[in-house]
């Protein structure tokens, strides 16, 4: 009997915890898993006497949701994906819905709403930001298909959707992969933010030493202020985390090895393709990759020396407070960036995205959510068509404000021969872009030297081109 609000496909932790989480809003959900024995065990642990229809076959899942049905996929990202989808199309009706919940390339989305669009059924690419505990509990959502597809799913994922000041986390993004991009885009910034606070890591580590004690000291006290986010909060936590077996911190037994899924390289490829500066990102991305190569490292560091400076002589307090500023105008250039990226891709497919609601939607339920985010939902609601974040008042005001300290911790790292590729990006994009003059006008002469690639002049029209004969 068709009895199910939506179903879902896919009981790793993530599709287990959004099921869980949708019962509890009162909907009723078909699940589904290939492998059966997935659906037995939940059906007898955590899904036992819920609201739930633990299907054995495809086809008893699809016969058990209301029409228009809605299925959602919660597999790996690529062929995984079509996979299911070739699987469920001979079993639905035009009208119904596909859902990928997953983090799927945006283009592939788009491909798969235009292959179903053609057999009239919806395809969503679904955001979902929050881990297993925002799955649960209620994550940042951000949906992208058809106006008319989103009708029939918005009053499910409004619902399951974090609260933030009021409302649902949860906007319609926009047409085709307009929804995976804007999670794509979270997910650079989400490199950036943990990048740049390991930075902030790094300088205190070479200059003060704290303890870890100090640490969670330290990043509480940021915490309670102007950087207040959930990786502050839960990097206050892993310093204050003891090894059971030694008796030791934690962090400071973990392999220095970083790893990631593709999510950051998607964004920062795409970014480049477009011609958007994206480099904060781009350089937590890079560290990442340097950070895996931990056995050339280790070469390297015996034969490659570094700055010896004398121990630190100069204000503790002062020195934290610099970096906690750089930290804070680093996040705000990376943020600014990853906005500009959106824009542009908005106007290259038509999306028309609105910031306003995504700056929204990520003030509760995701990873990058934070106190500031309320202060970019205000920039774009007062300005819709604010071509940079760094130009609002609320915004430029700090990064004024804290560049001298910004501009200290950035040598602080350089004299300690500290690697920090964020915030160094961050500054020099500030640098960059407030500049009415570059020296481009040099690169530009040398590519007329060697390609006659043609130069436009300061004293002639916009729009005329000019080479010289460099050779005479």
């Amino acid at each position: 009997m068709s009895t199910c609000d939506i179903g879902l496909i896919g009981l790793a932790v993530m599709g287990e915890n959004l099921v869980l989480n949708m019962e509890s809003r009162g909907f009723r959900v078909a699940v589904f898993n290939r492998t059966t024995s997935v659906v037995e065990a939940f059906e007898a642990g955590r899904g036992q006497g819920k609201n739930f229809v633990f299907a054995k076959t495809l086809a008893d899942f699809v016969a058990a949701l209301k029409r228009p049905r809605r299925a959602q996929i919660m597999v790996k990202a690529g062929a995984p994906v079509d996979a299911v989808i070739e699987q469920l199309i001979p079993l639905l009706e035009p009208g119904d819905v596909i859902i990928d919940g997953g983090n799927s390339l945006w283009t592939d989305t788009q491909r798969r709403e235009k292959a179903l669009k053609e057999k009239g059924i919806h395809f969503f690419g679904v955001g979902v930001s929050g881990g297993e505990e925002g799955a649960l509990k209620g994550p940042s959502i951000m949906p992208g298909g058809s106006a008319e597809g989103w009708k029939s799913l918005a009053p499910i994922y409004t619902k399951i959707a974090a609260v933030a000041e009021g409302e649902p986390c949860c906007r319609y993004m926009g047409p085709d992969g307009a929804g995976h991009y804007v999670k794509m885009a979270h997910n650079g910034i989400e490199y950036g933010d943990m990048q740049l606070i390991c930075e902030s890591y790094a300088i205190l580590k070479a200059a003060l030493n704290p303890s870890a004690d100090e640490f969670h000291r330290i990043f509480g006290d940021w915490n309670k202020g102007e950087l207040d986010s959930f990786l502050i909060e839960i990097t206050t936590n892993i310093f204050a985390k003891k090894d059971p077996e030694t008796g030791l911190p934690i962090v400071d037994l973990i392999l220095d090895k970083a790893g990631q899924k593709g999510t950051g390289k998607w964004t920062v490829g795409h970014a480049s393709e477009m011609g958007v500066p994206l480099s904060v990102i781009a350089g937590a991305v890079e560290a990442r990759i340097l950070s895996s190569l931990k056995d050339e490292r280790v070469s390297a560091s015996t034969v490659l020396k570094g700055p010896s400076p004398a121990p630190y002589s100069g204000d503790r307090v002062k020195l934290i407070e610099a970096v906690r500023d750089a930290l804070y105008a680093s996040k705000i250039i990376s943020y600014a960036q990853g906005m500009v990226q959106l824009g542009k891709a908005s106007e290259l497919y038509n999306w028309h995205l609105n910031f306003e609601d995504i700056a929204s939607i990520w003030r509760g339920g995701c990873i990058i959510r934070a106190r500031f985010l309320n202060h970019i939902t205000e920039a774009y609601k007062k300005n819709p068509a604010l071509k940079n974040l760094v130009l609002d008042p609320f915004f430029a005001e700090i990064l004024q404000r804290t560049q001298a300290n910004w501009r200290t911790a950035v040598q602080t790292a350089i004299e300690y021969g500290v690697a920090v590729p964020g915030f160094s990006a961050a500054l020099s994009y500030f640098d960059s872009y407030r500049s009415a003059r570059l020296p481009a006008n040099l690169l530009q002469a040398q590519r007329d030297y060697f390609g006659a690639h043609t130069y436009e002049r300061t004293d002639k029209p916009a729009g005329e081109f000019f080479h010289t004969e460099w050779f005479g």
